[in-house]
């Protein structure tokens, strides 16, 4: 089978487990991750309880934007070189996922608001040539530019889990937040209101990027969606983080045991592989498993 088709494959997949773990957590009104997931990976946006105001998370510290320029389907250049000012919207989709046409119109609403203040690149994951792209956009009646996506430029961002995903990027160029999945459009409105600096109902808070935003920086973690380290030793956890972002996940994703729970919380191999890990540390004994241990490194890109 082509990469690009089962690329596109695992993006449906991808998006669809989002969507499923979104509506049960709203149905439920309860986290979506197995328990209650630590603090640092809570929902960039909370909505109001009672009479307190939601709450709206940034990154602190934040890293600067890749850097970005290229075409969009109408022929003229996109650089990250113009955005000064700007809060920007870094949108991955593709007109074959459905979540990614359902939130169009509200990408259309948001840029025609806020106008010269936002600016909404959308990368492209299609796999059809850009005209028909170009075709699909103006029949939607898509404001902003569209850029074809490359592997470099998804690896410069850290890599995309699912479609829709979208970059929160500040007015000094810097990456603030990442949402994979549908996205309320109130939240998108508060997050951008935030950061052009207008007034806004809702409580600004900041949180350590371990992974959330870019991947890399899961081997800053503490704490991993899913796995318990609560009953271990300051010397064991040390030891235990430093195999989980040691050995490689076997489910096929190319990535180290750390950011493949951060990037996929619902995944049961590296669940069971980074329990295994807990419990051998605890144990004091050696690695069963340690001879098909390796060190993650990024996915070759597509030649």
């Amino acid at each position: 089978m082509p990469r690009v088709h089962m690329r596109r494959i695992i993006l449906v997949i991808a998006a669809a487990i989002v969507l499923v773990s979104a509506a049960y957590a709203m149905r439920r009104e309860i986290p979506a991750l197995r328990g209650a997931p630590p603090a640092a990976f809570q929902p960039a946006a909370a909505l109001a309880v009672g009479n307190s105001p939601p709450v709206i998370r940034f990154v602190k510290d934040p890293e600067t934007a890749p850097a970005l320029q290229a075409y969009d389907l109408s022929g003229k250049v996109v650089s990250k070189a113009d955005w000064g000012g700007k809060v920007v919207l870094v949108n991955f989709w593709a007109t074959w996922c459905p979540p990614c046409r359902e939130e169009i119109p509200e990408m259309i609403a948001l840029q025609k608001q806020y106008k010269d203040q936002l600016l909404i690149v959308g990368i492209s994951e299609d796999d059809d040539p850009p005209e028909k792209v170009l075709k699909f956009a103006q029949q939607q009646g898509i404001n902003y530019p569209i850029v074809m996506y490359t592997p470099e430029l998804t690896a410069d961002y850290g890599g995309v889990p699912a479609l829709p995903t979208t970059f929160l990027i500040d007015t000094q160029g810097r990456v603030v937040q990442k949402h994979a999945g549908l996205y309320p459009m109130d939240s998108y409105t508060l997050e951008i209101r935030a950061l052009l600096g207008l007034p806004v109902e809702a409580r600004v808070e900041t949180f350590v990027d371990t992974g959330q935003v870019f991947l890399k920086n899961a081997a800053n973690a503490t704490e991993l969606p899913g796995v318990d380290l609560a009953r271990l030793t300051a010397a064991q956890k040390k030891a235990a983080l430093h195999r989980l972002n040691a050995e490689s996940c076997t489910c096929g994703c190319t990535l180290t045991l750390s950011q493949c729970r951060v990037n996929d919380t619902e995944c049961p191999v590296s669940e069971k592989l980074a329990a295994e890990v807990v419990q051998e540390v605890v144990g004091g004994g050696k690695p069963h498993h340690a001879s098909g241990a390796a060190t993650s490194k990024p996915p070759e890109k597509e030649k």
